[in-house]
């Protein structure tokens, strides 16, 4: 009996040895296969390393661009590699390259991109953008701003870029260009990092933008210069596209019946004020050709407050009707929409009361 219970003992140790080694060849041929290339696909993929990143936080930015396989394998690899620290820069990158290439790539500081990457964020003004292009090039803040206000230069713009137009010219508007720089990351070449390269690259790519809705722009009730003019409102005024149809809507309404627009963002706008900073008496009344909170100004602004996203410009082409009059947001950009002043008030009376009053 125990001969033969030793044999049958044995056996099943055999067996589970085996077993082991085929889950362990199973084990290792995923684990191959997910650290192995995407595809064959060469095309060029940029991966920036900004400061504080490490290989774990851009695992996510990796899967995202379809680089890797799978983001937990991918970590694995890099939990038992240990390969050196990220150096800050851009690395191209693409889907046929496997997980060791690819961190052997971010690794070697002599792999980095010659190309900067530059982003602009939806809503910042000219000014905004001018000191991200001096923090991230030789490019002197005042220079970028005078070149975008130099009207030689502008008429030379005026003829490659269908919406541009004379509506520029209005010597009441603080920065022509405002409205027409599409926020959005750019990739330049180091011999693309001159003020008209810069600025040429931006509006390639807002024509782009706008391309689908040229006709419309071109037909509409309002110019185009008027349609941007719109959308860098509602830009600053709401969040969802939802919201951003409808204040679209109000801001329609106001415009149709004659009213004052009363945008608190074209006050901050024509008093040269970040949204952060409070404003004064003196501001809400000081009447230009920005401020729709002077009771004096009818219709819309000379132009632009900042540039805005290709959803606040389809808001702006498309706003969605309402017998609305009076929107306001809370503290956490929630949009309250009212018929009536009396209906406006009280919205902003409960906001106060329960401290979510953004003013």
């Amino acid at each position: 009996m125990k001969k033969v219970r030793k044999f049958k003992v044995g056996k099943f140790l055999l067996f589970l040895l085996l077993l082991i080694i085929i889950i362990i060849l199973i084990m290792l041929g995923i684990y191959k296969y997910e650290i192995s290339a995407v595809s064959k696909n060469t095309d060029s993929k940029i991966i920036t390393i900004d400061d504080g990143d490490n290989y774990y936080t851009i695992a996510s930015e990796l899967k995202e661009k379809n680089l890797i396989r799978s983001e937990a394998f991918y970590k694995v690899y890099i939990k038992f590699t240990k390969p050196e620290t990220l150096i800050r820069g851009d690395y191209e990158l693409n889907e046929a390259m496997s997980v060791p290439e690819i961190v052997k790539v971010l690794s070697d500081e002599n792999h980095r991109s010659s190309t900067l990457k530059i982003t602009f964020r939806e809503g910042l003004n000219i000014t905004q953008m001018a000191k991200i292009v001096e923090e991230k090039t030789d490019i002197k803040e005042e220079d970028f701003i005078n070149k975008l206000s130099d009207k030689e230069y502008l008429n030379e713009l005026k003829q490659d870029y269908w919406f541009i137009t004379n509506d520029i010219d209005n010597p009441e508007i603080y920065y022509p260009l405002e409205g027409y720089l599409y926020p959005d990351t750019y990739h330049f070449e180091k011999s693309e990092l001159n003020i008209d390269d810069i600025v040429r690259k931006i509006l390639d790519n807002t024509k782009t933008k706008l391309e689908p809705y040229k006709e419309e722009m071109q037909n509409n009730t309002y110019t185009p210069h008027q349609i941007l003019t719109l959308a860098s409102i509602i830009e600053l005024e709401a969040v969802s596209d939802e919201d951003r149809a409808l204040v679209s809507g109000v801001l329609y309404n106001r415009l149709k019946d004659n009213w004052s627009l009363g945008c608190d963002a074209t006050t901050y706008y024509a008093a040269q004020k970040s949204m952060t900073e409070r404003l004064t008496q003196s501001d809400l009344i000081a009447c230009n050709g920005y401020n729709t909170r002077c009771t004096s100004m009818v219709g819309l602004p000379v132009g632009p407050i900042d540039n805005p996203s290709i959803s606040s410009i389809k808001a702006a082409i498309h706003p969605k009707e309402n017998d609305y009059y009076y929107f306001v947001a809370d503290t956490n950009k929630e949009v309250y929409f009212t018929k009536t002043a009396t209906e406006h008030d009280q919205i902003i009376a409960k906001l106060k009361d329960e401290g979510k009053w953004a003013a």
